[in-house]
């Protein structure tokens, strides 16, 4: 058995709202790793938007949201898996712990960027604000989702994220002085920590009993492998492991314009990553964690809009890109101007 995890962020472009990184998190048998997950996981996953039935859509986030159709089938499929992964039995998945409000979805996903928001005028009603979900579609999904995983000897381990909000981007951004580190900073801190939620042992130096169980025959297979979604037309990547894995040994599997591979060791640890061309449409994981990226920028960028209006109801939302950013910016400027912000939260340097 090893772990699959996908990695994927939304928001790398914007100026206004959030950058956020997410990882989603199975088991998935040996035999399974190289397969099609959708195809396996067909009787509760699509790709397609049509006929969903008690099916949810899983796929690059763009092609889940537009502006016309809203965040629908993001809610649905990010809750979807939350319940599909919480405790109880295969037809029971706990829809009743399931988050209500957006502050208790970053709460579930997200625990650290809770204190930071609560910063920002326009994040302040999180609470208040419900996901305004279906609990009885949920439930259905979830169970079929959590059904159709048992069935093929997988399980939902979990979803988390990384959300820069737009003052702590900054921060960050000065300090490194570059935007693709910052982005590549978060992408690490979710790769260490499924490194130790794999790995967590009460003795650090033996693996722990489970590891014992797998029956490899190989012995230099690794139990944690993560696909992460690679952007831009960057190949080489060792360097910056190095530097961001000090204590790790490194060795380089594959290196190409596909998909470009390492394996990290320490100790008996060992973790397997892999930076894919369009992982987003290729592996199931790194769909689900594009979605669940994308669902928590949607619901903070709603949250800021939500609030400039309350100021001046005429205000245009943003989806806060470039060229729409700066003319939400300049309309609060000119229709908004007693109106108190810090900038330095509001807008984000490139």
């Amino acid at each position: 058995m090893a772990i699959l995890v996908g990695i994927d962020e939304a928001g790398y472009g914007p100026i206004l709202g959030p950058m956020v990184v997410s990882s989603t998190a199975f088991t998935v048998p040996d035999r399974h790793l190289k397969s099609d997950l959708f195809g396996l996981l067909a009787n509760a996953v699509t790709t397609k938007k049509s006929r969903l039935a008690g099916r949810v859509l899983i796929t690059d986030s763009k092609k889940a949201y537009s502006k016309s159709a809203g965040i629908g089938h993001l809610r649905r499929t990010v809750l979807a898996a939350l319940a599909a992964g919480a405790s109880g039995g295969a037809d029971d998945p706990a829809p009743n712990h399931l988050p209500a409000t957006t502050a208790e979805l970053l709460e579930a996903l997200c625990p650290q960027c809770r204190p930071r928001l609560d910063e920002y005028p326009w994040y302040r009603k999180l609470a208040e604000t419900p996901l305004g979900a279906d609990p009885d579609d949920i439930h259905i999904a979830g169970s079929v989702l959590k059904n159709t995983l048992a069935a093929n000897d997988m399980n939902m381990l979990g979803i988390n994220a990384c959300c820069l909000d737009g003052g702590y981007y900054n921060t960050m951004v000065s300090a490194v002085k570059n935007k693709a580190t910052v982005l590549f900073t978060a992408v690490s801190t979710l790769i260490k920590q499924a490194f130790d939620n794999t790995y967590s042992s009460p003795n650090p130096d033996s693996p722990p009993l489970w590891r014992h169980d797998r029956g490899d025959t190989d012995p230099d297979s690794a139990i944690l492998q993560i696909i992460i979604d690679r952007q831009g037309g960057r190949v080489n990547y060792r360097n910056t492991l190095a530097r961001m894995f000090p204590d790790m040994e490194m060795k380089v599997i594959r290196q190409d314009t596909a998909i470009s591979s390492y394996e990290l060791t320490r100790g008996w640890r060992k973790m397997r990553l892999h930076f894919v061309v369009k992982a987003d449409s290729i592996h199931l994981p790194v769909a689900l964690a594009s979605m669940t990226s994308k669902y928590i920028r949607e619901l903070l960028i709603g949250s800021l809009n939500s609030y400039f209006l309350t100021h001046f109801a005429d205000l245009k939302p943003t989806a806060g890109y470039w060229k729409d950013g700066l003319r939400f910016i300049e309309d609060i400027k000119e229709n908004l101007p007693r109106l108190k912000y810090d900038s330095e939260k509001l807008i984000r340097s490139r």
